[in-house]
């Protein structure tokens, strides 16, 4: 038996005014999907427990088997795992953004106008962190990740640092309100206005202007916490898995999980990325031997959190198409196999930031088929009836 996991990060919505009141995943043409979905067990599930930030790592977590409430540490720690740093008790793992802040002199009055530096490249990246990190007093170590994510590591025996905000939930926002405040988090708020310091006039940043792209300006940190631990994923379920994403966050539960982590060349976490590659690389991993492979593609949430409305609609017609398609295609020919689908959590357009809504699924099973529906939407899944408090039981009916 072969297990195909596909995870489109953030692709629930709610009706769209542009899409004349359809959701993305009602205006998109995603043949492989509804064709599954019409055979198989199609409901809704609750990836991201009470009082738990609807995030793509708890989600994700859930979406893997995992509990958060009893595993969950913070987001950057399983991004560090990825980076491959061993964090030691008394440090913490804090994500950096890299950036775009508006013009005003006071940092506290400037704007969020960008939360990914206007798609600044790895290479670009990796000039401006290291800027950062020669900057940095003892006891810091900032760590290039990928693109405009990147990972703080701060010796540190404070029991806690407050809130700090995802900086994709204020998109366009004046950033005083937002920023740490805690007396805990003082070094972190100074740390980012240094940064700002150190990176406006940077090379790389004065090159992204010049040429009509935007710069990289600041580091901006949330997510932090202490080292993770996951049971391994073979051990808890007993299936060899793979792991396939563009994203540390994701790769790094790989890691934790003692899964598989496949890289993809050209995999970016956004609508550019190569779906097709993921498509190669997922039929690889079950050629390698991996009975269950976790694809993971950001693009659709990304879309989401920018508000791209008609890239949201394409990246869902790209996964169907460039990857669901093709696997599905060549696990006809190996035999038994079933395929779960679901979002991780919903990125609504109109609020361009995650939502802790339940999110629809189905699990189809090449044997053992069910009476599906006509079209995997939100509102058809909804309307099956079938609601799982717990996502985290998802992987139990998969597997079983």
């Amino acid at each position: 038996m072969k297990y195909l996991v596909l995870l489109c990060d953030g692709m629930a919505d709610t009706p769209v005014a542009d899409l004349r009141g359809k959701t993305p995943m009602e205006a998109a043409y995603k043949p492989n999907m509804d064709a599954l979905a019409a055979n198989a067990l199609v409901g809704t599930a609750k990836t991201v427990p009470d009082g738990m930030k609807p995030g793509s790592d708890v989600a994700n977590l859930s979406a893997l088997g995992y509990q958060p409430a009893s595993c969950y540490t913070g987001r950057s720690p399983l991004e560090a795992a990825s980076i491959g740093i061993d964090l030691a008790p008394d440090e913490y793992a804090i994500r950096c953004n890299l950036v775009t802040l508006s013009d005003e002199a006071d940092y506290a009055q400037k704007r969020m106008v960008d939360y990914c530096g206007g798609d600044i490249s790895t290479a670009e990246a990796d000039e401006l962190v290291k800027s950062i990190d020669q900057a940095l007093p003892e006891g810091m170590r900032l760590y290039t990740g990928v693109s405009y994510r990147h990972c703080l590591v701060w010796k540190n025996s404070a029991s806690e640092l407050g809130e700090l905000t995802p900086p994709h939930d204020i998109s366009g926002k004046v950033v005083g309100p937002y920023l740490p405040d805690s007396a805990e988090a003082v070094p972190l708020l100074e740390w980012m206005r240094k940064s700002h310091e150190l990176l406006r006039d940077h090379p790389i940043n004065r090159a992204r202007v010049a040429v009509g792209k935007r710069p990289a300006n600041s580091a901006w940190f949330w997510g932090q916490g202490r080292k993770a631990a996951l049971q391994n994923f073979e051990e808890r379920f007993g299936v060899k898995a793979s792991v396939i994403s563009a994203v540390d966050l994701i790769k790094g539960i790989g890691v934790l999980a003692g899964m598989d982590v496949v890289d993809v060349p050209g995999a970016t976490g956004y609508i550019d990325t190569n779906f097709a590659g993921k498509a190669e690389a997922t039929i690889r991993a079950f050629q390698n031997g991996s009975d269950l492979v976790y694809v993971h593609v950001e693009a659709p949430d990304e879309c989401g959190h920018r508000g791209e409305i008609e890239n949201k609609v394409r990246s869902i017609e790209l996964i169907d198409e460039e990857i669901l398609g093709p696997v599905l295609e060549w696990l006809k020919g190996q035999g038994e196999f079933r395929v779960m689908v679901l979002p991780d959590h919903p990125t609504p357009l109109a609020t361009m930031t995650h939502s802790a809504a339940p999110v629809p699924f189905f699990i189809y099973d090449s044997v053992d088929q069910k009476s599906g529906v006509v079209s995997f939407t939100e509102a058809s899944a909804f309307a099956c009836g079938n609601y799982l408090d717990d996502a985290s039981e998802l992987m139990k009916i998969l597997i079983k």
